[in-house]
């Protein structure tokens, strides 16, 4: 049984859409403090480009003339892997962007987008149990809140980031002044594997992107996440209202 809303504490494949090569490879590793719990699993079903909101006046006309609510590529590319994958079993997708600074200020916007793929493409019912979510600026933002990970892989001698490290600008550039050889296709996931989700989640006044993106993966597949209360990102945390209201 693998339907997220049972009553049932069964075994719940998660479906993940991520939008760089480097999510691709890591993303899975990353959820590893809920799979290991054996009652959930990860894995990659589509690697896609990334959206921003759609501003062409001409471009939204052609859509309405067309009786289109979204365009081809994000039904092809994002709404039909997420639809197959739930009809084959699957019991939760997530979507999962990089927002990138200079991205940040239509966090809402690319949502919409993103939301406005899945709910078109699913089952009300279906669509419940798909989510989007964000790494904020990007992934390695978070190896900056775990130095321990990053000290082991890279032998370098950092401490944890004194501050929110969401605000951080570019992450990957940082790590690249101060180790230099930092390579994210290679250094990347053996970061990863290292990073311990509960330190990094453990100061309420940071990371709440993350923080609501593990707090929706925990409630969907009903694993337990032993953390304190932080502060959450609003975007994306009516989500998980949704996902209650839907149990």
């Amino acid at each position: 049984m693998t339907n997220c809303q049972s009553g049932v504490r069964s075994f719940v494949q998660v479906g993940l859409i991520v939008t760089g090569e480097t999510e691709e490879e890591c993303l899975p590793s990353l959820f590893r403090v809920l799979a290991k719990q054996g009652t959930c699993g990860f894995r990659v079903i589509r690697r896609v480009g990334q959206r921003n909101p759609i501003t062409s006046e001409r471009r939204q006309l052609k859509m309405v003339g067309t009786g289109k609510t979204i365009p081809d590529s994000d039904a092809s590319e994002i709404g039909l892997p997420a639809r197959r994958f739930m009809k084959s079993g699957g019991g939760c997708v997530m979507l999962v962007d990089d927002l990138e600074f200079k991205r940040s200020t239509t966090a809402a916007e690319v949502f919409d987008r993103y939301r406005r793929a899945l709910d078109t493409m699913l089952t009300a019912d279906d669509a419940n149990r798909a989510a989007v979510h964000f790494l904020v600026n990007m992934l390695e933002a978070y190896y900056f809140a775990d130095a321990k990970a990053v000290n082991h892989v890279l032998d370098t001698n950092l401490e944890d980031f004194n501050g929110d490290v969401e605000t951080i600008r570019n992450p990957k550039s940082e790590l690249k002044k101060l180790h230099a050889a930092f390579d994210e296709k290679e250094h990347g996931p053996l970061i990863v594997r290292k990073l311990d989700v509960g330190h990094i989640l453990s100061r309420a006044d940071s990371c709440a992107s993350l923080r609501t993106m593990f707090a929706w993966a925990a409630e969907a597949t009903r694993s337990t996440l032993d953390l304190p209360p932080g502060k959450r990102f609003p975007v994306t945390d009516p989500q998980i209202h949704a996902l209650r209201e839907a149990s």
